[in-house]
């Protein structure tokens, strides 16, 4: 048994806290006192110990991709993000055809299959696309979108093995209100983005069993005082959990602070979004199979547009609680419990408590990663 000793713990419904905290694959005590002959893991003074971070949408980080469709590139992705406090993910699709599409999600099936205890877990896959509005396609090829489509969904699940977790689409397109029911019974989060959807389109969504809005702000329709809009809905709608890419370049601090004051505290989820240059030197990338020009943190393709960001997790809590102004242990849940809680998996992720999994994330006091453990393991020490 390895245990944190007399550390600062942020301890599920007690806050930071000076505890032990022992443990093996789960957490096993929660205490004053360190178990008999358990192994003392040494911290600087600074240290703070985290549930270890959840990234709902992610497409690629150390230079591979999770369209590349291996299990290599896979494992690259989740011994990169690893560093960042990362313990769980989405492997995060984008339109493509549905060749490629099938590719990336048959290596996903094979890699939780292969049950790789380095790097951070799998959780399963975020579908994003193809089925969302070719106007608000960001850096989506258009020529892949396409309408709802149940059939091909389904056989997307199939070679997944039932591992799609969340599906990014525009409820305004004809037959969405039909797939985001069929989502629904299947367990999937139907998630709103790459959208033109106007109030009322939203709120049908909703009553259909959406319940997620896929990087707020972003590839959709914007606030306005005569139509809301999919921004201004995802604001009024408590029921929706709103991604944020909290990098300062997609989102303004402002814009930042507007949702998060208008958002239950349990509905925010921050997201990197970050595509396969992040981890590797500035340079041309790729996404997609479209050229990505990466500079001074920024990933845009030639015509300007971002295409994903290169943020790590530990800086987006950094971001949030520094420059936005939010405290800091409820940074830490928008990218901990409420992921959890979106994904259906806080029964055993998301926060320190007896029972749960032993996947923490330990940061100094500048937000530096110091260690990552996943499920009892260290996969990452600084």
């Amino acid at each position: 048994m390895k245990c944190f000793k007399n550390a600062t713990v942020y301890v599920e419904g007690k806050g930071l806290k000076k505890t032990t905290v022992c443990f093996e694959e789960k957490i096993e005590k929660i205490s004053c006192f360190a178990g008999k002959n358990a192994e003392v893991i040494e911290l600087p003074k600074d240290a703070i110990v985290l549930p270890g971070f959840i990234d709902q949408h992610i497409h690629g980080a150390g230079g591979s991709d999770g369209m590349d469709g291996t299990v290599e590139d896979i494992a690259i992705i989740a011994k990169t993000v690893a560093a960042e406090g990362t313990t769980s993910f989405l492997v995060t699709t984008m339109t493509q055809s549905p060749e490629n599409i099938t590719k990336a999600l048959s290596a996903v099936k094979a890699y939780k299959e292969a049950d790789s205890k380095d790097g951070a877990r799998v959780v399963g896959v975020h579908l994003e696309g193809p089925f969302i509005a070719a106007a608000h396609k960001g850096a989506q090829p258009l020529e892949y979108v396409k309408e709802p489509d149940i059939a091909a969904f389904d056989e997307y699940f199939a070679a997944s093995g039932e591992s799609i977790r969340i599906v990014s689409l525009a409820p305004e397109v004809e037959g969405a209100e039909e797939f985001i029911r069929h989502l629904s019974k299947k367990g999937v989060v139907a998630s709103i983005g790459h959208t033109g959807a106007k109030f009322m389109d939203i709120e049908k969504a909703v009553e259909a069993g959406a319940s997620n809005v896929t990087h707020t702000y972003n590839a959709q329709s914007a606030l306005h005082h005569r139509e809301i809009g999919t921004v201004g809905s995802a604001m009024l709608i408590d029921d929706l959990n709103c991604e944020l890419i909290a990098d300062t370049i997609h989102v303004s601090v402002p814009a930042m602070r507007l949702l998060i004051k208008n958002k239950p505290l349990d509905k925010l989820t921050l997201i990197t979004d970050a595509m396969r240059a992040k981890g590797i030197p500035d340079g041309v990338s790729e996404l997609g199979g479209q050229t990505v020009y990466v500079k001074n943190g920024e990933a845009r393709l030639e015509d300007g547009t971002l295409a994903g960001s290169v943020l790590r997790m530990n800086r987006a809590i950094e971001n949030i609680v520094e420059k936005v102004g939010v405290p800091f242990t409820q940074a830490v849940d928008y990218a901990t419990i409420n992921p959890a809680k979106n994904l259906k998996i806080d029964h055993e992720a998301g926060s320190i408590k007896v029972g749960k999994r032993a996947d923490f994330t330990v940061l100094n006091a500048a937000y530096d990663v110091i260690m990552t453990i996943r499920g009892g393991k260290i996969v990452y020490q600084a």
